[in-house]
């Protein structure tokens, strides 16, 4: 089986840059794994994306060699089981609270003796290679989110759980959630108390030698997270990319304009 280049990244002491996909195009996943990211992970939880779609941009993105990981709806064996056999190197599991959860996660990745994956790789072992089945519980990465405030009264128990390789925090649902709604679910927090969240989770990660990961709006804010000790960063994702692409494009282009000749009055056709 092929090598979970993230390990490796990991082993040079080098943090991990993770794309993000939500919308329901193998060209636009094609498009994003051409670019120098690391890992690229498909949210099936909140994009608008089904299962066709999934396996359609898992081989759109196979010749980019990229780490491929997805965000599965909830804590659904089915779903979990059916994106690893698409091919998945990594999952990861949205409101994870408990370690009786975390357990239940990772038993649904592993096979026997670890788990109880069912076996049946459909398409998995065409770009994993041989040997899968032997492999596999030691290369595919599952990664538990913590987003929530009853999650963090359980953050130690759900970071030392056996065969969890990591925890990703969802700064959107875990702010919204330990300021009981009172603040907007966003990205790239600057408020205290979240702030002081995020490296709980990180000292968790470090005692229990597991990997760090969170989920950012901005590159500045992925590099301090870095400077944190995160081992992954989420850098944004293609809905918000293509928005603020955009966006900077036509203000751009009326910004320009201003001031400039109005276009001619054009009579008697077209």
């Amino acid at each position: 089986m092929k090598r979970n280049k993230l390990r490796d990244i990991w082993a040079d002491g080098r943090p991990v840059l993770h794309g993000w996909l939500s919308m329901a195009s193998p060209f636009g996943a094609e498009i994003m794994a051409a670019q120098d990211y690391d890992a690229i992970s498909i949210d099936i939880q909140h994009g608008a994306v089904g299962y066709e779609d999934v396996l359609a941009m898992f081989m759109a993105m196979r010749a980019s060699e990229k780490v491929i990981m997805a965000r599965v709806p909830w804590l659904d064996p089915a779903w979990i089981m059916k994106v690893l056999d698409a091919g998945a190197y990594g999952i990861i599991c949205p409101m994870i609270n408990t370690r009786a959860q975390a357990e239940e996660f990772v038993s649904y990745m592993r096979y026997p003796p670890l788990g109880v994956r069912s076996f049946g790789p459909t398409r998995a072992v065409y770009p994993a290679g041989g040997n899968y089945a032997a492999e596999a519980n030691g290369e595919i990465l599952a990664w538990a989110m913590i987003e929530t405030a009853e999650a963090m009264s359980n953050l130690d128990e759900i970071a030392a759980t056996p065969g969890l390789d990591g925890i990703y925090i969802g700064p959107a649902d875990l702010s919204f959630s330990l300021s009981e709604g009172r603040l907007t679910p966003a990205f790239d927090r600057e408020e205290p108390e979240v702030i002081e969240a995020i490296l709980k989770v990180r000292d968790a990660c470090r005692a229990n030698g597991i990997r760090a990961a969170i989920h950012c709006g901005t590159a500045e804010y992925a590099i301090r997270a870095v400077e944190w000790g995160f081992d992954m960063t989420t850098v944004s994702g293609d809905t918000r990319l293509l928005a603020g692409a955009a966006a900077q494009s036509v203000a751009d282009w009326r910004k320009g304009i201003e001031g400039k000749a109005k276009v001619t009055a054009i009579k008697g056709g077209y």
